[in-house]
């Protein structure tokens, strides 16, 4: 089977790591994957590289096209032909660009107006949270698949907190977000630390550092906090579960799922006093216990790549059985 992924390439001019990991799964299992990167930013941008996709399929042969995120789908519908076309929504796409509670860009209103138009035209629509797939309302193409997680590389190790230059007497708490991202309410953390006044827990916020970084720093971490305004099925709780780190993080997207009732994972809302106090019983936990069992639970939900590799090569055997 030979699949081409459609995505962005605007930021490093290169698949971002979430398509790319799922790429490097799906060729484990024997599925073909060559990539059509839309190196031009905006709406028109990609109605120009649609365009171009259209004589990179006369020239190459491919089974199905998988687009990931709306504007990508859309360059996919525009330049794929005859051949069927897979979206996968990615959050933003469904649900905008979070800027606080129940609030979002103007522009994401464009954008989700966009997702909403898109469906008649493919095949399948993969969601990765259950709140992302409430856009779709063409259900009988609707299908939830989070993406997988690398259990070979995240995995639970014993690192010496001295390798990243931490004190090893104090509790490091982890947020790995972009401070500067709105969306991603650093500054929920931060008030919420403010209010912990404990000399002997300390917050980082090391962003950005390479993916091939992060299972070091959820190993040597105690505690991970995310305080987003939304998401979909954020990768990071996932790695982190597989690490079995314990996590504080807003009740959003599908973290209450994949938590479940496993001991070490808090939800909280986004009220300061409330993180604060997530924080601190998940202080207490680390100091009793350690680590959780959050992989255990990521197993159990079949969240590993290989699993959702196969569920994604199911979408697309269904597709080619029903026919282009």
């Amino acid at each position: 089977m030979k699949v081409l992924f459609v995505c962005s390439g605007n930021a490093t001019g290169a698949p971002g790591t979430v398509v790319k990991n799922q790429a490097n799964s799906l060729h484990a299992k024997g599925v073909s994957i060559s990539f059509f990167l839309i190196k031009k930013k905006g709406l028109l941008g990609y109605i120009i590289y649609g365009n171009k996709l259209r004589s990179f399929i006369n020239n190459n042969h491919f089974d199905i096209i998988h687009a990931h995120y709306t504007l990508s789908g859309w360059s996919a519908v525009i330049g794929s032909g005859n051949i069927p076309v897979v979206l996968s929504l990615m959050g933003s796409d469904a649900h905008g660009n979070m800027i606080a509670s129940n609030r979002f860009t103007l522009k994401s209103k464009f954008l989700i107006f966009l997702t909403y138009i898109i469906q008649p035209y493919v095949k399948k629509i993969i969601s990765k949270s259950a709140n992302i797939e409430n856009i779709v309302w063409a259900k009988r193409k609707s299908i939830i698949i989070p993406n997988g997680v690398n259990t070979i590389k995240f995995h639970p190790a014993a690192v010496s907190k001295q390798n990243l230059g931490l004190n090893e007497k104090n509790i490091q708490v982890l947020f790995l977000g972009d401070r500067n991202d709105i969306g991603k309410n650093y500054k929920l953390a931060i008030n919420a630390f403010s209010l912990l006044n404990d000399l002997n827990v300390e917050l980082h916020c090391p962003y950005p550092i390479s993916h091939d970084q992060i299972p070091e720093y959820l190993n040597t971490f105690d505690i991970l906090i995310h305080t987003s305004f939304a998401e979909g099925s954020p990768n990071l709780i996932k790695e982190a579960m597989a690490c079995n780190m314990p996590i504080v993080a807003t009740d959003v997207g599908d973290i209450s799922w994949l938590f479940g009732d496993e001991p070490g994972h808090f939800l909280t809302s986004f009220e300061p006093v409330d993180v604060a106090e997530e924080i601190t019983q998940a202080i207490e936990f680390s100091k009793k216990y350690g680590r959780t069992k959050g992989r255990d639970r990521i197993i159990k939900l079949g969240l590993d790549s290989e699993t959702i590799a196969d569920r994604i090569i199911e979408v697309y055997n269904s597709v080619l059985e029903n026919g282009k």
